[in-house]
């Protein structure tokens, strides 16, 4: 096949530069993250902190993302999105050594939560590029793809860190985030751009203020960051309530640890499949089933009364988050205006990662009140009305919401062009 057919038949997203330039290093990047995150708190701890403090410090990370959503945008619309990813590896190789080489609790906070800052800039800036280089007809998969590396990077890093951890102590992997960083900004530097990419490289103009972005894309804010809130707070709420039911369940830490193994690697397997099924059925045949999904696992959790158990419900949940993958960014991508994007998807980033925060605190919330089962029904009615929100607010905005909205947009229902036959 030529490299023409070639380019044709994957849309350009799976070209060397793209696989070299985009999905290598956020596959680096995202896994020095993921084999940091867990040893922020034993991190802190062992500078003297108390158990509560070593929490609120591990949530940094998840802050400092919140903070730098936003200005992230910003920052790619003033300098291109290339550039933004190099600005990002290199700030986080400065507060990943900030991490490594505090001696006490204060100044380690504030590396990693600048740590969480730099990481909003570098998957800003990643989305904002794939999106400008490949066609809509092929942006589900390819936005669904990067999802999936992202979660193997997060899948895969803690396992790599914990080897770290044995070999070299807990500072290590604060090192061994740092080397895969930069890795990760050498690769961005060295390969080219794809072609077609020069609007992401340099925008003509004036960068348009965040201000009137929110302003002029208020209703879509008000009505689809709605959907994109819950999705967030749902997703999240995952993450903490496995291991939780496992302590109540009086799991050892070592079998919760496996069972959570499980639903992270059924999370990371199925990622292309659903990118290709929204791509040629439209967003809503995979957002749709995956939120019902997921909040039904959520309430069948207190179900749960065993290891075996817990494993088939957590896996069904990885399942259900599994085939969302990417589908948040592509909804982004779809509704972002062009001339402002880079700003757009920071606002848009904003709603899913401060749902993103909320989830965990509601089912801590819950927990605190003695009643963590609560807590998990609550979430997994929250994603049933994330599922209901999104398909009442989806077709409003997005051209490839389903069928029925592409035909009215004057394509066929796969989302291709219709063509006029000449006689």
């Amino acid at each position: 096949m030529s490299s023409a057919r070639t380019e044709d038949a994957t849309g350009g997203f799976l070209s060397r530069q793209a696989l070299l330039g985009v999905f290598l290093p956020a596959l680096c990047f995202e896994t020095g993250i993921g084999a940091v995150t867990p040893m922020v708190a034993i991190r802190a701890v062992q500078l003297g902190t108390s158990l509560g403090v070593a929490g609120l410090l591990a949530a940094m990370l998840a802050v400092g993302q919140i903070l730098g959503d936003a200005p992230a945008g910003a920052l790619a619309a003033r300098v291109g999105d290339r550039r933004a990813l190099l600005i990002a590896a290199v700030a986080t190789s400065v507060t990943l050594v900030g991490c490594a080489l505090a001696g006490g609790p204060l100044l380690f906070g504030l590396a990693v939560l600048l740590t969480g800052a730099t990481n909003s800039v570098y998957m800003l800036a990643r989305q904002a590029y794939l999106t400008e280089i490949t066609p809509p007809l092929y942006r589900a998969r390819a936005l669904s793809t990067l999802g999936g590396v992202g979660r193997i990077g997060m899948f895969v890093g803690p396992f790599l860190g914990a080897g770290v951890v044995h070999l070299f102590g807990t500072v290590g992997v604060f090192w061994f985030g740092l080397a895969v960083t930069v890795v990760a900004g050498v690769v961005v530097a060295v390969v080219p751009d794809v072609e077609g990419a020069g609007v992401a490289a340099v925008r003509g103009g004036a960068p348009v203020s965040l201000r009137r972005v929110l302003v002029e894309h208020r209703a879509v804010f008000v009505q689809l960051g709605i959907a994109v809130l819950l999705v967030g707070a749902t997703r999240a709420a995952r993450q903490v309530v496995i291991p939780l039911w496992g302590e109540h369940l009086g799991l050892a830490p070592a079998t919760t640890s496996l069972v959570y193994g499980l639903s992270g690697l059924v999370d990371t397997v199925v990622f292309y499949p659903a990118g290709k099924l929204m791509d040629r059925r439209g967003r809503l045949a995979v957002a749709v089933p995956s939120m019902v999904a997921l909040g039904a696992t959520l309430m069948l959790l207190p179900l749960a009364s065993s290891a075996a158990w817990l494993a088939v419900i957590a896996m069904a949940m990885g399942l259900a988050n599994g085939i969302g993958a990417g589908m948040i960014m592509t909804l982004g991508a779809d509704v972002a205006p062009p001339g402002v994007r880079p700003q757009f998807l920071g606002v848009w980033r904003l709603f899913s990662d401060a749902g993103g925060a909320a989830g965990p605190l509601a089912v801590a919330a819950g927990a605190g009140l003695g009643s963590l089962a609560g807590g998990a029904v609550v979430m997994g009615v929250m994603g049933i009305v994330a599922a209901g929100v999104l398909r009442a607010t989806v077709p409003r905005w997005s051209v490839h919401a389903n069928a029925r909205t592409r035909v009215a947009a004057g394509l066929r229902p796969d989302g291709h062009p219709v063509v006029v036959e000449r006689r």
